[in-house]
């Protein structure tokens, strides 16, 4: 534990320190609330895309099971292998009260008949079908892969914040007053002590005046 020195420089430095504290769990509280303002705004998103990106896997799933019903599953597993080529994705940052809040910049994602690699001869148009559903949720599920990882780190940007915030109101600041108030004391008691002493001392030259 810090050593207390009870001086008036002690006194002032633990007032000083008590507005800092201060000062510092206002900015806190701050950055906080900017923080959950960000927070509600991208989780909302969250959850209103993870509803539709259940939606529209299901939706695609039970396409794909009717074209495989049909069609057979060879048709789709060649065509799939033709048109793996990835989606070029490049990730930016933006910062939202000190925090990297991420945001992607995708290729396109959904692509015309002719792009996607497999022979339209060799294929159905169920096999456009399908291809067209599956894109339309990898496009949403690389959107929502940001809007998580966001979420994520602003998760745990809030709870380092709230507890430094608490340290200081609850534990920090409570330490300064109290260490202030033994300052304050013992200085007050010391002038105190001054004060009778000088009594006296001037009692006593007055009755040694007075003998003389």
């Amino acid at each position: 534990m810090e050593q207390v020195y009870a001086t008036r420089s002690e006194l002032l430095a633990r007032r000083a320190r008590i507005r800092l504290a201060v000062q510092g769990g206002e900015l806190l509280k701050e950055r906080r609330g900017a923080l959950i303002k960000e927070f509600d705004r991208l989780g909302a998103s969250v959850l209103k895309s993870m509803d539709l990106l259940d939606h529209e896997v299901a939706g695609a799933g039970r396409l794909l099971g009717v074209a495989i019903a049909e069609d057979g599953r060879e048709p789709f597993e060649s065509a799939a292998f033709a048109a793996e080529d990835g989606v070029k994705v490049t990730v930016h940052t933006r910062s939202v009260a000190g925090v990297h809040v991420v945001e992607i910049e995708k290729g396109e994602v959904e692509r015309a008949r002719t792009g996607r690699g497999y022979s339209l001869a060799a294929t159905s148009a169920a096999t456009d079908a399908v291809a067209e559903r599956f894109e339309s949720v990898l496009d949403r599920l690389l959107d929502l892969a940001a809007l998580e990882l966001s979420v994520r780190r602003l998760a745990d940007e809030i709870a380092r914040t709230t507890r430094r915030m608490n340290a200081l109101e609850h534990v920090v600041v409570p330490r300064l007053k109290a260490e202030r108030a033994r300052i304050s004391l013992v200085l007050d008691e010391r002038e105190l002590e001054d004060r009778v002493r000088l009594r006296r001392m001037r009692a006593r030259g007055r009755r040694e005046g007075a003998r003389s």
